[in-house]
């Protein structure tokens, strides 16, 4: 497997931050219960005038000017989302327009739910290693506006979630060791979003089986991506999870007897990004300069399919 090098990440955020006292006021819930069960504190809404094509293009323009890649530079661009602004065009082609990118750069998204931006880099990489891409460098986005499927009313939800978009620009290096791991278990009871066209269009969890899963899953697929990297866990620098829960990640620190202190948390800030949780966490840790080069990083996510992907990346 080709090594892949990050060259610079950035985020961008809606700009209405709701506390868990102001959504307390919308819904029969209150602080003290969602940070209990979740570790939530906030979140981020995008209001009716903020796009999803706004939010990931301006991310990977941070991630642009950070990396200091042009336009021309860029060979393909792929989006993980499921929170399009269009069900066509993708949100991969519309920030494709709005980077003023060339013809000749495909754009397209992948919908793997949570696990979307894994899913992403992932399909990036082995774009990356064609021919017709050689020497490219790769835009990978994660990015939703949850709130658009998001029942207010549902208090098992709504609190869960929040928006955001996150970008990073990536290329073959075999200075960068990379190791991917990527899966599925077909089940569209436990959590799914309806249709946009459908009268029921909400998301709908069915968390305590969400919990088991993600408990299972997640330091299994540690275990199998650091044994295929040939290393261990205790040799890996640190591990970003998906940002679901608080206490699923807590669980799965204490089932892999693990030093908590390597395992990234921000959902405090920003709760459930979805497909945008794992990129906002990598690029909040390089603006706060916790990641050093050659560092190895394991980033592990879940979601709706039920998919999950497992990814160990070398700074």
């Amino acid at each position: 497997m080709s090594g892949l090098a990050i060259l610079g990440t950035g985020r961008c955020l809606p700009s209405r931050c709701v506390t868990n006292q102001e959504l307390s006021r919308m819904v029969d819930t209150s602080d003290e219960w969602i940070a209990a069960r979740t570790g939530i504190r906030q979140r981020y809404l995008s209001t009716p005038e903020e796009t999803l094509t706004g939010q990931a293009a301006q991310a990977a323009r941070l991630a642009m000017e950070r990396a200091g890649v042009t336009p021309d530079q860029i060979g393909l661009v792929v989006a993980g989302t499921f929170t399009p602004d269009h069900a066509s065009p993708s949100l991969a082609c519309e920030v494709h327009g709005e980077l003023g990118l060339d013809s000749t750069t495909p754009a397209f998204d992948v919908n793997a739910a949570c696990t979307g931006f894994l899913t992403a880099l992932e399909t990036a990489r082995c774009f990356l290693e064609s021919s017709s891409l050689e020497g490219k460098i790769a835009l990978v986005i994660g990015a939703e506006q949850v709130s658009r499927v998001l029942n207010m009313e549902d208090r098992s939800t709504c609190v869960l979630f929040g928006d955001g978009a996150g970008a990073a620009l990536v290329r073959l290096s075999p200075d960068h060791p990379y190791t991917c791991r990527l899966g599925c278990r077909g089940s569209a009871e436990i959590l799914r979003v309806g249709g946009l066209a459908s009268p029921d269009h909400w998301v709908r969890m069915d968390g305590k089986a969400v919990f088991r899963f993600a408990t299972t899953t997640v330091p299994q697929a540690l275990e199998d991506l650091a044994a295929q990297a040939g290393t261990t866990l205790d040799q890996v620098d640190w591990v970003v999870c998906h940002q679901a829960n608080g206490r699923i990640i807590d669980h799965v620190i204490k089932k892999l007897g693990a030093d908590p202190a390597r395992f990234y948390k921000n959902i405090h800030r920003y709760a459930n990004t979805s497909s945008a949780s794992i990129i906002l966490a990598l690029d909040e840790m390089a603006r706060e300069g916790l990641l050093q080069p050659g560092q190895k990083v394991a980033c592990v996510g879940f979601g709706a399919g039920l998919t999950w992907g497992a990814t160990l990346l070398t700074w």
